[in-house]
């Protein structure tokens, strides 16, 4: 008997993050300051996009290495309570964390440790069934999960990925960045060549678009075939700015739901924009997650304003 497939597969990025709330990102006088209370919370860039598509209801599969220790425990119960069908493999290097600092305006900085090596690989006959399984295929930039685009090229399945804060030239993100079908990334280190580096990625891999969020200036959209980037402004949020931990990855589900939809790209912007600004309104790390009906009433509104 076949198994049912997956929508979307996304392989890698589940780990803990440790939120600090201060009131500006710069160290202070003396050697320490008292905060508001410090929490953990089950996260990372794999974690917010695989909750943010079970949350608009698709059939999401999360794979990863997780450590057998009490961050890996605790990323397994919130599973468990969410529903999402998430399989991993015990890493005997534990499961990553980050600490992130967050100033009163809602940006962060993080800090990711490094606790995988860079030749671990998830074992092929631990992904292969569920790649296998998958109509669509998103890797998170772990390192650990760069050998699969072999088989989503032989499988004929898309792929996409996000390069957070790509500052155009690190070759680990490179590597990503030609191989994925649909790239995401933060403009926030290349803003004076943003040009420049969303071309060299259409025309240096197989990238049918790129995606550049800019925060409050919105984003920049390269497509295959198109000799211009395209700029669309971001939409105002419906509630206060708290928190920007997660937005990226709410940008990325929603506009990729859309797009998996058939729809224009101008509807994907606005999905993702909307969705990312939604985001932006709780406190910590993938907290909460728009559902469909709740994106697609809130886009109705964001195009009404326009």
């Amino acid at each position: 008997m076949s198994l049912s497939p997956y929508d979307v597969l996304v392989v890698g990025g589940a780990g803990v993050d440790t939120v600090v709330r201060v009131e500006t990102l710069r160290i202070p006088p003396g050697d320490s300051l008292h905060v508001p209370p410090v929490y953990d919370y089950v996260a990372h860039t794999g974690n917010g996009v695989a909750l943010g598509w079970h949350a608009l209801g698709l059939a999401t599969k999360f794979i990863d290495f997780l450590g057998d220790d009490p961050q890996g425990h605790a990323v397994l119960a919130a599973y468990a309570e969410r529903g999402l069908d998430f399989s991993h493999v015990v890493s005997p290097h534990g499961t990553p964390r980050g600490v992130n600092l967050v100033d009163a305006q809602g940006r962060r900085f993080s800090f990711y440790d490094s606790r995988h090596p860079e030749d671990l690989r998830l074992p092929r006959a631990f992904h292969l069934p569920h790649l296998e399984r998958a109509r669509h295929v998103h890797l998170s930039i772990v390192g650990h999960n760069r050998d699969l685009y072999a088989d989503i090229r032989r499988l004929g399945v898309t792929s996409s990925t996000d390069l957070h804060d790509w500052d155009g030239v690190n070759p680990h993100h490179r590597t990503y960045a030609l191989a994925s079908d649909y790239v995401f990334m933060s403009a926030a280190a290349v803003h004076d060549r943003i040009d420049e580096v969303l071309h060299g990625i259409v025309d240096e891999g197989r990238a049918r678009f790129v995606v550049a969020t800019d925060g409050a200036a919105g984003c920049h959209v390269l497509v295959r075939g198109e000799a211009e980037v395209r700029r669309f402004p971001a939409v105002r949020p419906e509630r206060p700015v708290v928190d920007t931990n997660g937005a990226g990855d709410a940008f990325v589900t929603a506009f990729l739901h859309a797009h998996l939809e058939g729809r224009p790209l101008e509807e994907c912007v606005l999905a993702g924009s909307v969705s990312g600004a939604f985001a932006c309104g709780a406190a910590g790390t993938h907290t909460e997650f728009i559902d469909l009906p709740g994106l697609r009433a809130a886009c109705a509104r964001a195009g009404a304003a326009e």
